[in-house]
């Protein structure tokens, strides 16, 4: 493959595609649950007459316990395996899905969407390093960025499940909306289990034999099965002509589970401490920026700038949904072409624009009481735009990269701690909306998150290397590269003087 080319669909190994496939499945449902509480808010606040406090704990709870979930699953992944954690992530969408649609009163509806939060935890950390897993080098970005895809099919059938209902009697619709989820995580659960075992993990547990029949499924040719067995041996420190099972397992493997957290939190090396600052941060302004406020919020951003049916505004709010799953579509086509820090880099920057654009609008807008039509339909069309440019780049990358980054020893622990940060910013994001646009406008945060999408731009331009092409046992070395790069600028500007 020439440099620079995106794989083509000979390159992309069928059975890799097909468990990425899978596992993404997890993803629909949890953008589902996302995107159908937009709308499935309205009707809530009318049946139990809560304030927009609750309202705002209402839409972030799901997120706060995801937190839960993420540094949970994590570990589990670790010890359970990836396959099976996938399954407890199915079920508990399940529990949360039902608990939701009975939702007899506020409550109870809190407990369902609490449930389903770990759930999001579980679902978020698990489906990228399970595809990362599987996939190869040229296909990573690709295979990895699945379900991302998951997400926004799910956000996007969640909006049109709220324009289908909305017709139904406040009692039902809403609760039809929410309840409707556990029928594919009853499918999913089941049909994860005809899955294989993430092949890097079994090899992490010793058993060779099974891991590299795997490793040849999802494997092009004897050949590249061989060269990616030989890596993570390597990176394990296993003796790299070993192909039986380990029973003795040697202690850096027998070990693995001991040790992680002070080795990557207290004790790091240098790479180790850069690949860290890398995964937090992307995940950190990934939804710093605002994205949820437009997902969750849509319906009061287009209120706010002249749309008053609530018929209206969710069919406006379904245009979103189908915005982001077209660009999250055309991401995957230029995420291993471009590369992921060239594509972050052109998002952010669109989206700064965006954002911009949208606070300026929306202030023209409510000062015109909604009569001006022409600041309406610019501020849906940067809506759009902001959402567009957020899910070719941003959205898509922040997840392939986390889940390629971090060693084998280290992964499970690194992505959970990733996604708990991701949760925690959806979550303030989500419970603070509301009262900031109380508080300085609803042009005023946008103005807001156009200012934090500046210093994302900076972070992301000094902290991201280019990992396009590269294998996951070679990152660790990248990382240190790039330290390595920054100092020798450093010494030739200091020479130069």
């Amino acid at each position: 493959m020439e440099k620079g080319e995106g794989p083509s669909l000979k390159e992309i190994n069928k059975y890799a595609c097909a468990c990425s496939i899978v596992a993404s499945m997890i993803s629909i449902i949890f953008g589902y649950d996302t995107g159908v509480m937009s709308g499935a808010m309205i009707f809530v606040r009318k049946e139990f007459h809560i304030s927009d406090v609750k309202t705002e704990v209402l839409a972030g709870i799901l997120n706060l316990c995801a937190l839960i979930g993420s540094l949970s699953a994590g570990r589990t992944s670790d010890y359970v395996g990836r396959r099976y954690t996938i399954v407890i992530a199915s079920f508990l969408f399940f529990l949360g899905s039902v608990v939701m649609g009975w939702g007899p009163n506020y409550t109870i509806l809190l407990l369902g969407r609490c449930i389903a939060g770990v759930g999001v935890g579980f679902a978020l950390m698990i489906a990228p390093v399970y595809s990362a897993e599987v996939s190869a080098p040229s296909t990573r970005g690709f295979l990895s960025s699945l379900p991302e895809i998951g997400i926004s099919t799910g956000i996007l059938l969640g909006y049109l499940s709220n324009y289908v209902f909305a017709g139904l009697p406040l009692r039902v619709g809403w609760r039809v909306m929410l309840g409707l989820a556990a029928v594919p995580s009853v499918f999913l659960g089941f049909g994860i289990l005809r899955m294989p075992e993430s092949p890097r993990w079994l090899i992490m547990k010793g058993r060779l034999r099974q891991g590299k029949e795997i490793m040849y499924k999802v494997s092009n040719s004897p050949e590249e099965a061989e060269f990616r067995l030989t890596e993570i041996k390597r990176n394990l420190g296993m003796d790299e002509n070993c192909d039986d099972d380990v029973a003795n397992v040697s202690n850096s493997i027998k070990k693995q589970d001991e040790g992680v957290w002070k080795e990557l939190l207290l004790r790091p090396t240098k790479s180790l401490q850069r690949i860290l600052l890398a995964g937090v941060g992307i995940h950190f302004f990934e939804h710093a920026t605002g994205i949820e406020a437009v997902i969750l919020y849509s319906h009061r951003i287009f209120a706010k700038a002249g749309v008053h049916d609530h018929k209206h505004q969710i069919l406006a709010t379904c245009g979103v949904g189908l915005t982001k799953f077209t660009f999250i579509v055309l991401s995957t086509i230029l995420i291993d072409r471009v590369g992921r820090r060239k594509l972050v880099l052109t998002s952010v920057i669109g989206m700064i624009v965006a954002l911009t654009g949208l606070g300026t609008f929306l202030t023209l807008a409510e000062q015109s009481g909604g009569k001006l039509i022409w600041a309406l339909v610019l501020s849906i069309i940067t809506t759009y735009s902001y959402v567009g440019f957020f899910n070719v780049g941003l959205a898509p990358v922040t997840w392939v990269y986390t889940a390629e980054i971090f060693p084998l020893r280290y992964r499970g622990l690194g992505v959970g701690i990733g996604v708990a940060v991701n949760r925690l910013m959806n979550a303030t994001v989500s419970m603070t909306f509301l009262s900031m646009m109380s508080a300085m406008t609803i042009a005023g945060v946008f103005f807001m998150f156009a200012g934090i999408s500046v210093i994302a731009l900076i972070f992301f331009y000094f902290f991201l290397p280019e990992t396009k092409g590269k294998s996951l046992e070679e990152m660790e070395a990248l990382f240190t590269k790039a330290k390595d790069s920054k100092n020798v600028r450093k010494e030739v500007e200091i020479g130069d003087h």
